[in-house]
């Protein structure tokens, strides 16, 4: 049987991406996704959720899952994907599990993209606490998320009171400080953040690309506004340092002290 939150997830965001706002969204974010993971290095990384956008695409590391819900076709069952292969603009679903229940050993994994997971996830918080078992010492999660402070989520707010509403009703979208604070309990630094995705909750393609010039404008004089962000942050182990080569060093000589070799003899 399906976890709720997996239904849940799939049903709201699924079309809402294939909209016009939909694809404006994914095409920021997998931008994006490619310059962040484009430098983390490691052996194994995951992406949970959103087959729509191939977030590792762009990452070298030699393992790399997707995992989801249920397949595009239920019922029937799709190949595992190929550790390394680069795969098609949607990826192929190598791993089927309940979200909170990640099926990973403990400080197995290097890199962990969650896009929009947690604001569709029924219990958040368990999501992120998976997530820190699994990753290693120094590892790596990508968060994104839709932000309430900007047009879209005071759209949002408009649309429920109406019933008109522009982004997926079922979603409980985070606000960054919020976050921040999720992930500290954790011992998760957040150590990069974006935002992105300016123009205001138009419907159509055409309204957006009018409004294409607010992208860089909006980075410069209003940048905690965009429409949706994205959080990077590691995994902080306390009592850990790291150990680098065992230089030799010369003894050091307490000060006032005279060398034996040079006292003279009484």
């Amino acid at each position: 049987m399906e976890h709720p939150s997996l239904q849940k997830s799939i049903i709201a965001l699924g079309p809402w991406l294939e909209t016009a706002a939909g694809q404006y969204v994914l095409a920021w974010e997998q931008s994006r996704l490619d310059e962040l993971t484009a430098d983390i290095f490691g052996f194994n990384a995951l992406q949970i959720g959103l087959p729509q956008v191939n977030a590792l695409q762009a990452n070298r590391m030699p393992h790399k899952w997707l995992s989801n819900g249920v397949f595009p076709n239920p019922g029937t069952a799709q190949p595992d994907a190929a550790p390394g292969d680069a795969g098609p603009a949607i990826l192929t679903v190598s791993v089927v599990h309940d979200f909170a229940e990640l099926p990973f050993a403990s400080q197995s994994l290097d890199l962990v993209v969650l896009p929009h997971v947690l604001e569709f996830a029924a219990e958040p918080h368990q999501v992120l606490r998976e997530v820190e078992r699994v990753l290693i010492p120094e590892g790596r999660l990508i968060v994104c998320g839709f932000n309430p402070a900007s047009l879209w989520g005071a759209r949002q707010v408009v649309g429920r009171l109406s019933g008109a509403h522009f982004l997926p009703l079922d979603g409980e979208f985070i606000r960054i400080s919020r976050m921040k604070d999720w992930l500290k309990l954790l011992n998760m630094e957040v150590d990069r953040g974006h935002f992105g995705c300016y123009a205001p909750p138009c419907t159509t393609d055409a309204w957006l690309k009018r409004y294409a010039f607010m992208e860089k404008a909006g980075d410069r004089w209003w940048p905690y506004l965009g429409a949706v962000y994205m959080m990077q942050a590691i995994k902080r182990v306390k009592g850990m340092r790291l150990i680098g080569p065992a230089w030799k060093h010369r003894p050091v000589v307490a000060a006032g002290a005279v060398p034996v070799t040079n006292r003279a003899e009484l």
